[in-house]
């Protein structure tokens, strides 16, 4: 950090009277975890970071091997809008090195700037923009619901617009600016939808969206949940990510003669995620409850295929409108929003990168309703599916020499491990549904 930066952050923290810094970061999975120091302590963590037992955190580090250090990225330092009387906290992201502050193998953070890296030698820089599903509920106990409105629908007294517009005005005074926000398709489901950005930034945005969508809830007397399918019979919530390759201010995905107005970086982008899409769905969808969600029927993908009109594809290409060049972009559509957004993004640019260096072809559109379609008909057009749970998932990724060189050995084994424990821990599990079933006929 220069002079003159460590100045600025010293100043704005003698200025806002922030009394408590947080250093975020997270596990594996993707939860959040943060130390917390006073602002006496600013100059120390400047210099040297913040030491803290790896062992204890998820995928993280052995006893052996566990002291880590959490060293900010100080251009994310931001002040929290809400004080406790005149007292304010701060936050920042941290960057997790090792003793001898070299990056950590074991920080998703770390995971994705890789890539970018890898994506920034091609001359490419990789934006997103995604689409946060999640659902209100009246406690955290059962899922209850607050409102039995539909996609788009104004309600009145609605307790939902009311939180997400609470949640937006915060997002926007932390400087993360929205998009859009509104009711989902099932009853008490929402969306907020941050403006597209930077893959690095925009993963940090995720972290603090999740965060503050909560927080908001609960000062409000609701639970907010990102369970990708808290309820039978109703859609699930997703994570649609929006992605586009740039050339400093020139869209790399636009073609001006193609039909399709897709380059041949868009195309071999797009085909690379179809080619690899098996071995990574289960960074995407990484938990039991996911595959929940990915079944037909509920707007979610389950056919391996890309489209521009058809929203039953796994990757969507919007139809090119005239003069907006910078619009043109390829939305991905299994995700959803319980998913580690750094090794997320890191494996869909990783599998794009791929197909553009190897030059995959891309097969051709698919525009008529999966869904409707026999299965003689998904064999003609060639049509692969997704897992249809977690072992199958973690199977394909645990073959996956893509997945483990983008991920690297640390991540990858912990995270094979995890979700086959999860897997192992969930078969176990006599439910409810079972009961009903079976329990007075056998």
């Amino acid at each position: 950090m220069t002079d003159q930066r460590q100045a600025a952050i010293e100043k704005l923290v003698k200025d806002e009277n922030v009394k408590h810094i947080q250093l975020w970061f997270t596990d594996i999975l993707g939860n959040l975890k943060m130390v917390e120091v006073p602002d006496r302590q600013l100059p120390n963590v400047i210099e040297s970071g913040a030491a803290f037992d790896g062992s204890s955190i998820s995928g993280y580090a052995e006893i052996e091997e566990s002291d880590i250090v959490a060293m900010p990225d100080w251009d994310t330092f931001t002040v929290l809008p809400w004080a406790q009387g005149s007292e304010r906290t701060a936050f920042v992201f941290c960057n997790v090195v090792d003793r001898n502050y070299e990056p950590f193998e074991g920080d998703p953070r770390w995971v994705l700037r890789r890539q970018l890296d890898r994506a920034k030698a091609m001359g490419l820089d990789f934006y997103v923009g995604p689409e946060l599903e999640y659902f209100y509920f009246k406690d955290s106990v059962s899922p209850v619901l607050t409102d039995d409105g539909g996609y788009f629908d104004v309600l009145p007294a609605d307790l939902g617009n009311d939180l997400r517009k609470q949640t937006m005005r915060t997002l926007d005074k932390l400087g993360i600016p929205m998009e859009a926000s509104h009711h989902e398709v099932a009853p008490s489901q929402h969306e907020i939808d941050p403006h597209y950005d930077k893959a690095l930034l925009m993963a940090d945005r995720v972290m603090i969206t999740r965060l503050i969508v909560k927080e908001v809830a609960a000062h409000n007397g609701v639970h907010a949940t990102f369970m990708p399918k808290p309820m039978h019979g109703q859609n699930g919530s997703g994570m649609h990510v929006h992605q586009s390759l740039f050339r400093g201010k020139t869209n790399a995905m636009f073609s001006e003669s193609d039909p399709d107005h897709l380059s041949d970086i868009a195309k071999g982008f797009i085909a690379g995620q179809l080619k690899h899409m098996r071995e990574f769905t289960s960074i995407l969808n990484q938990y039991v409850n996911s595959y929940k969600r990915l079944v037909p029927g509920y707007e979610a993908p389950v056919y391996i295929s890309w489209a521009h009109r058809n929203r039953t594809a796994l990757i969507r290409v919007p139809l090119y409108v005239q003069g907006k060049e910078s619009t043109v972009r390829a939305e991905i559509r299994n995700p959803d929003p319980a998913a580690n957004p750094y090794l997320a993004f890191a494996v869909m640019l990783a599998a794009g990168l791929e197909g553009i260096e190897k030059g995959y072809e891309l097969p051709p559109s698919v525009e008529p309703n999966i869904y409707k379609m026999t299965a003689d008909e998904r064999e003609t057009h060639g049509l692969g599916d997704l897992p249809n749970n977690l072992y199958e998932a973690i199977k394909d990724t645990q073959e996956s020499e893509l997945v483990r060189r983008v991920l690297g050995d640390h991540v990858f084994e912990r995270f094979v491990t995890n979700k086959l424990n999860e897997w192992y821990e969930y078969r176990e599990q006599v439910t409810d549904w079972e009961v009903r079933k079976y329990f007075s006929k056998i």
